[in-house]
């Protein structure tokens, strides 16, 4: 009876355990893998449409960081005026775009939606483009905040 009891135990103990994994949100996915997942789908839609890869870049990295802290901590979307000319002389460039998104649940999912964007399209897929920057903050309700910078010393 003692080993039949604890082998119930065990079944139910490793029953339990399926339980708690299979109900651990699937969602739970890092700022880094949110970030590299963003720059690996942008390079996709960069290569189909014959476009040379952009590069990580710490430089414009640290600016896109800057401005998804700062749209999480103040909750709002929004470019902030006057940063392209900083980004351009902080980081030695002679261009620069920035998207902006929030509420997606992953980065190709964020990068999906601004290709059905003209504008963050036309960012994605500009030719003169080379490096890349991307910070995503999630906030305390769980939302995703994201900026991403391009630039070119072309």
């Amino acid at each position: 009876m003692t080993a039949s009891r604890n082998r119930a135990l065990r079944v139910v103990a490793i029953a339990a355990l399926l339980l708690l994994v299979s109900i651990t949100p699937a969602s739970a996915v890092s700022s880094s893998t949110y970030e590299t997942q963003v720059i690996d789908r942008t390079n996709t839609y960069r290569v189909a449409h014959d476009k040379v890869k952009v590069k990580a870049h710490s430089c414009v990295d640290r600016w896109a960081e800057g401005q998804a802290r700062w749209m999480a901590a103040r909750g709002t979307l929004e470019h902030r005026k006057g940063r392209m000319e900083k980004i351009l002389k902080d980081c030695n460039l002679t261009g620069v775009s920035e998207n902006i998104a929030m509420g997606f649940s992953s980065g190709n999912k964020t990068v999906n939606a601004w290709m059905d964007s003209s504008g963050h399209r036309r960012n994605i897929l500009a030719t003169k483009m080379r490096y890349v920057g991307v910070g995503a903050v999630k906030d305390s309700d769980g939302v995703w905040w994201v900026a991403q910078v391009f630039g070119t010393r072309k």
